[in-house]
């Protein structure tokens, strides 16, 4: 499935070796439509100057009996098979200046590339059929087992991604503005990547890359970054930093879109230079790919979801909230830091009063007519739904992260002053580096946990000669607290007692009268500066 390459290597495993039974079945030849044209005249060739074509986005999967669907699920196979009329693709007159072929896309399942435009302007071409055959172990992808891993890309709508657009700017997130497309069966302009094309229908959207491409959103943006250089910039020195609201703003869209796909690789980031010498970044979402996704209406897919619960099918209530925004924890976790659940709250309401039922019904109309027909009743009313319980999802997904949150700090020196309590621990982290950029004000972060929410509390020192001042009142039981020195001299000033306080440190010198000596970092602990969640 599309979703195969997400799974845990445990789940990867059993659900090979239960589909290795008919392993030794051959794949189905041609499993996918050589040609998306459908109707009169779609077997011949398509005249030179045809602007546009009757098409489906990918009718095989609507071929089943109805006891394979009770199996594997109905999914959106109407829709993928329902037929739609896309202009043909050409790059000399696609956008003002016209195309030309970049770089393909490196994507385990996406057929994608990128498009050079004028001004340094880059445009992404996704085909809407995915090929899975990648993300398999080499034994199996010539087996059975690839159709019906294939055949899982049907739990998608294919063209939930034009709804989007209209529902981001309501709600004040940045948005690409993706068009659809079908690609000739005989171009050959696309270099490269032309044959796996062919024939097929896309999506075409121009990329924030260039600052020619601001829209007045994002009017004020100095340049566009990709995950790993901001992260880069954010672990390098304090001056840098997420733009924490806009991105919980973002990330509830998500929720409320039914979007569990939202890992780091699925954002740009705009760049803001500010008074004082620092810069905010802004998140852009990016491949809106698995909006309104429908998984679990057969029993195989249903099984799945319970022991993959990233799985969730959209429907008016929502299921589970904890496993939706389990694909981004790592992204989550460094750009939702510092978000309170009164943030949560705020958020989410107001994104109930952005989104009206007439946006709504206006971002539907955006769906083909013959999608529009099959789907618009549905999912307006299930949009309507879990808009009125957003708050109730906000909840959730606020005590997901703070259960056991991670603060990191920089390369740089860090204080960290830690108040342990009976019932809560406060934190607060100050850099010198700030100070130099804007005198008297070196604060950076500063949050209350409550032990009602949060059972492990992590702070990571990373680079730097970093102090940790920690000091405990009370005669109760206070939080669990992790310490990780990591790189650099660092210092434990311990005031009170030590209990239920571990330590971690490369160079295991941060030590205190009352601690016990730091360890050095488990085999399996994860850098929280690593710059993408591998």
């Amino acid at each position: 499935m599309p979703y195969f390459s997400v799974l845990s290597p445990s789940f990867r495993r059993c659900f090979l070796a239960l589909l290795g039974v008919a392993a030794s079945s051959c794949a189905r030849a041609h499993y996918f439509q050589a040609d998306a044209r459908t109707g009169p005249g779609s077997t011949l060739a398509l005249p030179a100057a045809a602007d546009s074509v009757r098409a489906t986005a990918g009718r095989q999967y609507n071929r089943h009996s109805g006891l394979y669907c009770f199996f594997l699920g109905r999914h959106y196979r109407r829709v993928w098979a329902a037929p739609v009329t896309a202009p043909v693709l050409y790059l000399a007159t696609a956008e003002p200046g016209g195309l030309t072929p970049g770089k393909a896309g490196g994507g385990y399942q996406s057929i994608s590339m990128t498009l050079d435009g004028s001004e340094k302007r880059v445009y992404a071409l996704r085909a809407l059929e995915k090929d899975p055959y990648k993300t398999l172990p080499l034994v199996l992808r010539h087996t059975f087992v690839l159709n019906v891993v294939s055949d899982a890309t049907s739990a998608a709508t294919p063209y939930g991604a034009l709804t989007v657009p209209p529902l981001a700017q309501a709600a004040g997130v940045p948005h690409t503005r993706p068009r659809l497309v079908y690609v000739r069966p005989d171009a050959t302009d696309l270099g490269t990547m032309s044959e796996r094309f062919q024939g097929k229908l896309a999506l075409l959207e121009e990329k924030y890359d260039a600052p020619a491409s601001r829209t007045p959103d994002l009017a004020g943006a100095s340049d566009f970054l990709g995950g790993e250089k901001m992260l880069r910039n954010v672990y390098a020195h304090p001056s840098y930093a997420i733009d924490q609201r806009a991105f919980l703003r973002a990330r509830l869209l998500d929720v409320w879109l039914g979007d569990w796909d939202r890992h780091e690789g699925q954002w740009s980031w705009a760049e803001f230079k500010e008074p004082g010498g620092r810069v905010r970044y802004q998140g852009v979402p990016k491949d809106r790919d698995q909006v309104y996704f429908r998984f679990d209406d057969g029993l195989i897919p249903w099984l799945a979801a319970r022991i993959a619960p990233q799985f969730q099918t959209f429907r008016a209530k929502y299921n589970s909230t904890a496993g939706l925004v389990k694909q981004a924890r790592f992204i989550d976790q460094r750009g939702l830091s510092q978000m309170t659940r009164a943030d949560f709250q705020r958020m989410a309401h107001d994104l109930q009063r952005r989104l009206p039922d007439s946006v709504i019904v206006r971002a539907l109309h955006r769906l083909p007519p013959a999608v529009f027909a099959l789907e618009s009743a549905r999912l307006n009313t299930v949009l309507r739904a879990r808009r009125e319980t957003l708050p109730q999802a906000a909840e959730e997904f606020y005590r997901t992260l703070v259960r056991k949150p991670n603060v990191g700090g920089t390369a740089q020196a860090e204080r960290f002053v830690v108040q342990r309590y009976p019932d809560s621990t406060t934190v607060h982290v100050f850099w010198a580096a700030l100070d130099q950029l804007t005198p008297g004000d070196s604060l950076r972060f500063q949050r209350t946990y409550f032990t009602t929410e949060t059972q492990e509390l992590t702070l990571d020192g990373l680079g730097g000669d970093d102090v940790f001042d920690v000091t405990t009142t009370g005669a109760g039981r206070p939080m669990r607290l992790l310490l990780y020195g990591g790189l650099g001299h660092d210092q434990l000033r311990l005031h009170g007692g030590g209990q239920r306080l571990q330590l971690f440190d490369e160079a295991s010198d941060m030590t205190a009268a009352g601690a016990r000596r730091p360890y050095l970092p488990k085999k399996k602990h994860r850098a929280y500066d690593r710059l993408n969640d591998d």
